[in-house]
């Protein structure tokens, strides 16, 4: 485990820093432009689900899941070899995304309407949408690029660099929230999507200087259709859909949700605040998992690559449990202490301005965050997954399930969302999200590419144990939260961040006590990693 320790920790260590600049952002946001009513809001978070969605679907999902494994195939047969398959492949990145933005940018009331249909009834916030959609959309072409980089380095051993980039569009948008921070909300929507453009070109800046480094800088060539490039999106064209069906249920969720006013704001508040664990846990072990898979696959460990999937389970499990009881059990406290009572003191020293945020908007979030929790661990385990999958250049197994889950989900949130209104829409994609995770472990199974070892069963039982103790401790401490606040300087959000503490430190020790974590096995990963390298 000590090589997934080692790289995983640089990895989350990054993102967690990027994700607590996140909680600044997310904070100021709500609290300058509210959500539920406020036009402004669900015109700023839909537009930035376009550019946001073809993100993770282009940059991070399919293009991953595809490159990687070929790449580390390249490297193989040399540096040269590596280098020109980069080449080609940014030369052909590029003109697709040149045309995509180009015909993004001229029919965006087109696109917007793929994304929240139910802004076609109110013209202001269908607007609003399409002038920020505009802005922000060439932020795509950056973060592809950014992707393919990415790829690269994660190939190379080199995590720090994509990890890090994106605390620069979290800086950007912090900086224009101060500085218009008390201009009208039009503007300030305005200012976030210019920050949001520029996020995207500091990021991209970042890793050309990071490829530079390890001599990948790539020279500008015609796209030809190489064989490399023809594999590379016969992979890419299944893998888009693959590694992409979470962000593909989420945008058919808010599309459908989008005809509740408020809903597109409540919604993408909640799914912000679930990305940090999932950032920092699933999506960083993705990152790392799939080089590691690769080059396993590719030697022809079959023994070793099943290690790393059952070694990845437990730990991941670890870390995610804990925080998916936290958001079922602490949804609405934690955004009502962070959108109304963390936002509000914040903006009081920037002129004094009161959280736009409403007690409905918390509580709405919060039952959102709570649904999404459900999820949270199958969010991460398909992050554990679908790797195993493409480290064997093998993109339409997980699409096939892919296309089963997005099929569930959206009949899911149809039939649900006139009984649960907006909620039926986190709860279905958690559903689907369950789905995919059973589909794609099975088939792992079948194939004996996967077995539950007894050390996993025993520590997932274990785990179970020590978040049904959290589960107990928060619903007993919850009930003294405005005993807490009075001691607390009359703050109800710190004390939900005492609470929270609190609870952390009650998982820790059960988890040490019910031997759900054995603090041998952290000890020895240093010395293993340096075993392993000499």
């Amino acid at each position: 485990m000590s090589g997934i320790l080692k790289s995983l920790a640089t990895v989350s260590g990054m993102t967690l820093m990027s994700r607590v600049l996140g909680f600044v952002r997310q904070v100021l946001v709500a609290g300058v432009i509210g959500a539920g009513g406020n036009p402004v809001a669900d015109a700023f978070w839909a537009a930035f689900r376009l550019p946001n969605m073809f993100r993770r679907l282009f940059a991070e999902g399919a293009f991953h899941a595809a490159f990687i494994p070929l790449f580390q195939g390249k490297r193989k047969d040399g540096d040269d070899d590596a280098r020109a398959f980069v080449e080609e492949t940014l030369a052909g990145l590029a003109f697709i995304l040149s045309f995509l933005t180009a015909l993004v940018l001229i029919f965006t009331p087109a696109f917007v309407l793929l994304i929240v249909s139910g802004f076609r009834d109110d013209p202001e916030k269908f607007d609003l949408t399409v002038v920020y959609a505009r802005i922000m959309f060439p932020y795509l072409a950056c973060m592809s690029v950014v992707g393919l980089l990415s790829g690269v380095l994660n190939s190379l051993g080199r995590f720090a660099a994509s990890a890090g980039a994106p605390l620069a569009l979290n800086v950007c948008m912090i900086a224009a929230l101060l500085i218009f921070a008390d201009a009208d909300k039009e503007s300030v929507g305005l200012a976030l999507s210019w920050s949001v453009f520029a996020g995207g070109v500091l990021q991209l800046l970042l890793l050309v200087w990071g490829a530079r480094r390890q001599g990948y800088f790539p020279r500008p060539r015609l796209p030809r259709m190489t064989p490399s490039v023809r594999r590379l999106l016969g992979l890419g064209a299944p893998g888009f859909i693959a590694a992409g069906a979470m962000q593909i249920n989420l945008l058919i969720g808010t599309n459908i949700a989008s005809r509740e006013p408020g809903a597109v704001s409540w919604l993408m508040n909640a799914d912000q605040l679930y990305q940090l664990p999932l950032a920092v846990i699933g999506i960083a072990l993705g990152i790392v998992l799939l080089p590691m898979l690769s080059a396993r696959v590719k030697e022809g460990d079959e023994e070793g690559a099943a290690t790393t999937i059952n070694r990845s389970l437990e730990l991941s499990a670890l870390l995610v449990f804990p925080a998916a009881v936290a958001f079922m059990m602490m949804g609405a406290p934690i955004c009502e202490a962070l959108f109304r009572g963390l936002a509000g003191d914040a903006l009081s020293l920037f002129g004094g301005r009161a959280s736009a945020f409403t007690a409905d908007d918390a509580a709405k979030t919060g039952a959102a965050l709570a649904l999404f929790g459900v999820g949270l661990p199958a969010f991460v385990w398909h992050k554990v997954f679908s790797p195993a999958f493409f480290a064997r250049e093998d993109t339409r197994t997980p699409m096939n399930y892919a296309l089963i889950t997005i099929a569930v989900n959206t009949a899911l949130a149809l039939a649900l969302f006139p009984v649960m209104g907006f909620l039926g829409v986190p709860l279905a994609t958690s559903i689907a999200a369950w789905l995919q995770v059973f589909l794609l472990a099975f088939r792992l199974f079948r194939q004996e590419r996967f077995r539950p070892s007894p050390r996993l069963a025993s520590r997932l039982a274990r785990i179970s144990l020590a978040s049904a103790g959290l589960a107990g401790f928060l619903f007993g401490v919850l009930q003294y939260t405005d005993q807490i606040a009075a001691v607390l300087l009359g703050r109800e959000w710190l004390a939900v961040m005492a609470i929270t503490a609190a609870g952390l430190l009650a998982y820790a020790g059960l988890a040490v006590v019910l031997g759900a974590a054995r603090l041998s096995d952290y000890k020895a990963a240093p010395a293993a990693a340096r075993a392993a390298s000499e």
